[in-house]
């Protein structure tokens, strides 16, 4: 499936290490805009019924075998048949030498053809894990996010409500900063969401009254991350006299983003209250939720457990 998104040829080419055997007119500038990855036997066979010549072509040991069988004139002509297509690159893997009737063919037509090591197996599935995490669906949201305890903790709330000097005494506190102002969220393939900062503003926070600071220079490398998943959303919102807050937390609440359920919390903000404290303990309290244990549930039962002995010891009496 075509995706929104793009990653250029040149950059797969430089993280997985090909080796460019002949480079098409601008290679590395070409867009990769679907995640599948195809291993063109059918095609070297001449049927190209459903083939989306959008994707990367991967050419491994089965292929070539069969191509040895063949004479020159139909190697030819099965690389003519699958390089007349408009295909970003032709990969052959194992470092296996190509066929001249392919060069001949990709020179022709003006082709990318390019070499890998590594086996077929396991070229296709991390190229294609690549391509999922490039490609994935994403979206910016105004927020601040954070590492407190291991948890991915996205703050929001309506600007000017403290989410940033939330972040920096979280920072000072020993925790981590990812973004500040706009976080880049991404849905991967098992349904997890990844935040990160833009490029432009990575490690920055703009504190009023101070402006803008370099929080990676001023506290450390150990102060910054650039990406982490996203455990928890915490709304800030400035305390509503009469408002009703939860106060057991008994009622599991969800924020859904791109489609993926993270548990939330509404925290209110007055004067008094150290909000950085409480990030802390709602990011631990977190983390016990996802490892089977419920504060809430627990003290609940208790309560039940201690009006359930006394009105037992109540009907003794009488």
């Amino acid at each position: 499936m075509e995706s929104l998104y793009s990653v250029k040829l040149g950059k797969l080419i430089q993280e997985f290490n090909l080796e460019v055997l002949r480079g098409a007119e601008g290679y590395a500038e070409r867009p990769i805009r679907t995640e599948d990855v195809n291993r063109p036997g059918l095609q070297l066979t001449g049927f190209f019924d459903y083939f989306d010549p959008k994707r990367l072509q991967v050419i491994g040991r089965v292929e070539t075998t069969y191509l040895s069988g063949l004479t020159e004139e139909q190697r030819r002509e099965s690389f003519e048949q699958l390089l007349s297509q408009e295909i970003p690159a032709l990969i052959i893997s194992r470092g296996m030498e190509p066929y001249p009737e392919c060069m001949e063919m990709a020179e022709k037509y003006d082709r990318t053809i390019l070499r890998s090591q590594d086996t077929t197996s396991v070229f296709m599935s991390n190229v294609i894990a690549a391509l999922k995490n490039y490609l994935s669906p994403r979206i910016t949201r105004h927020g601040v996010l954070v590492d407190v305890y291991g948890e991915g903790v996205l703050l929001l709330g309506e600007s000017g409500v403290g989410k940033s000097e939330t972040a920096i005494e979280l920072v000072k506190r020993g925790h981590r900063l990812i973004a500040d102002d706009a976080v880049e969220i991404k849905r991967t393939a098992a349904m997890r969401l990844m935040g990160s900062a833009p490029e432009l503003i990575r490690h920055y926070i703009e504190l009023r009254g101070i402006g803008v600071i370099d929080v990676r220079r001023l506290f450390g490398m150990s102060a910054v991350k650039d990406e982490a998943e996203i455990d928890m959303v915490i709304n800030l919102e400035q305390w509503k006299d009469g408002a009703m807050y939860d106060r057991l937390g008994l009622e599991n609440l969800y924020t859904t983003i791109l489609d993926v359920q993270v548990p939330s919390l509404t925290v209110p903000v007055k004067p008094g209250r150290n909000l950085a404290v409480i990030v802390e303990v709602a990011a631990m309290n977190n983390r016990h939720k996802k490892m089977g244990y419920n504060a809430a549930l627990e003290f609940t039962k208790q309560i039940n457990e201690h009006f359930d002995q006394a009105m037992s010891a109540q009907m003794k009496q009488e």
